[in-house]
């Protein structure tokens, strides 16, 4: 039965390519890759000689449907690579996936390099939950949203990744926003030049302004918001009950707005608010 593979490939260093990745790509019938160019130089080190589609986020909508077609009447096997890491995190495939998935193509991943997790092991930081969002928007409107996002995650730890020409800024936001922020900025992972830059935000900063080629490479950025943590610290003797009432006398709120405004706030969830301000109505209505 014909099937889809998902083939990590190395993100700098060739000696990360798996034994099985080079006999998965050799037994396939065809190879999807990002850019064709790329991936045939791997091809050629390892002596793979097959067939190339390319497979990019340009076509990836288009060229899915295709690739199931072809894998469900010609009984193909399929692998799919990137230029470099694991597909579908923050490259192409997604698409190809769920698309298999839903045709009833059996899809199998390997294991391999990866700069999610090459970073976050690395960086000494918490890692038992994290929220990956891979790269930040260019705009500056759109940036700043993004990082409060990142900000008011209750989930601490973030990985991000960014171009050399814009590291400096994103680290800049990421003070702005989160200035008691413990970060680690990896540059060139697994590659010859390869460096960290660790510490408080305001630390990181500083190093990576002194780096002269700053602006050279590839940045995988792991941060941990310390900021959260206080706001936490802070709120965590205060109950919604609490914060609804104190709007509701000191700001003379409706019951509505009160609700509205704490969640906004991400002081509790729009159900906690909402469950809290039916026990709070009620209380009103019997007092």
């Amino acid at each position: 039965m014909s099937k889809l593979y998902i083939v990590p490939t190395p993100i700098g260093n060739l000696g990360d390519m798996t034994q099985r990745a080079i006999e998965t790509l050799k037994e396939s019938d065809l190879i999807l890759a990002e850019d064709t160019r790329h991936t045939q130089k791997l091809l050629n080190f390892f002596d793979i000689k097959k067939h190339l589609v390319s497979y990019h986020k340009f076509n990836e909508k288009s060229r899915s449907e295709e690739i199931i077609n072809e894998i469900l009447s010609e009984d193909k096997n399929v692998a799919l690579v990137t230029d470099a890491g694991t597909p579908c995190i923050s490259d192409p495939g997604y698409e190809l996936v769920k698309s298999a998935r839903e045709a009833g193509i059996e899809v199998i991943g390997l294991a391999g390099a990866s700069a999610v997790t090459i970073a976050l092991s690395i960086a000494g930081i918490d890692t038992y939950q994290f929220a990956f969002y891979g790269f930040m928007p260019r705009k500056k409107s759109e940036l700043d949203e993004a990082i409060r996002k990142v900000k008011d995650n209750p989930i601490k730890t973030f990985v991000l990744y960014e171009s050399p020409k814009r590291i400096i800024n994103l680290v800049e936001n990421i003070k702005k926003h989160m200035p008691n922020a413990t970060v680690c900025v990896c540059k060139e992972l697994t590659k010859l030049h390869e460096n960290t830059f660790s510490g408080n935000v305001d630390s990181v900063l500083e190093q990576l302004n002194g780096h002269e080629d700053v602006e050279r490479g590839e940045y995988v950025i792991v941060g941990y918001n310390n900021d959260y943590v206080e706001k936490e610290q802070n709120n965590s003797n205060v109950s919604i009950h609490g914060i609804l009432f104190d709007k509701l006398i000191h700001k003379d709120y409706s019951l509505k707005e009160a609700v509205n405004e704490a969640v906004e706030e991400g002081t509790a969830s729009k159900n906690e608010a909402y469950k809290a301000s039916l026990e709070i109505k009620k209380f009103i209505e019997n007092y």
